[in-house]
């Protein structure tokens, strides 16, 4: 019956559908990342990041990270800050908030994401003078 009925398929994709907050959330959310998944919450961090595991997904596919709303759609994977990178990419098993060897210092930058191509990027300052000049037009009279 089930051959040329999917009823486990169909009840699994209202579950999902269910956790994603109904069918309008489950289409932004499908819109913004592409599939929907289902699975626990482990954590949130200061950028409001939330990350989920579900090891009912192949290995490689079962921790995820949803980016918070506020960046919308200009999300990219160095928002992710340094405590969860081992995390989410399977460096270790320990959540940052239950690994004891994190070194917690004052001192400690906080996480930035890459700036590149904003106006806010890091450009150096040179201080060796230019080896060719660049042409400059004559001035019409």
């Amino acid at each position: 019956m089930n051959k040329f009925f999917p009823f486990n398929k169909i009840t699994t994709g209202i579950n999902i559908i269910k956790a994603n907050g109904g069918p309008l959330n489950a289409l932004k959310k499908l819109f913004r990342q592409d599939e929907l998944k289902i699975g626990t919450l482990v954590g949130i961090d200061e950028m409001g990041n939330r990350y989920y595991e579900n090891n009912m997904y192949f290995y490689g596919r079962n921790r995820w990270v949803e980016y918070d709303d506020s960046v919308g759609l200009n999300y990219d994977a160095s928002q992710i800050p340094a405590e969860w990178y081992g995390w989410i990419h399977y460096k270790t098993d320990l959540l940052p908030c239950h690994d004891p060897s994190r070194p917690k210092y004052k001192w400690i930058a906080k996480h930035t994401e890459n700036e590149t191509g904003t106006e806010r990027q890091y450009v150096p300052y040179s201080t060796t003078p230019p080896k060719i000049q660049a042409w400059v037009p004559p001035k019409n009279n």
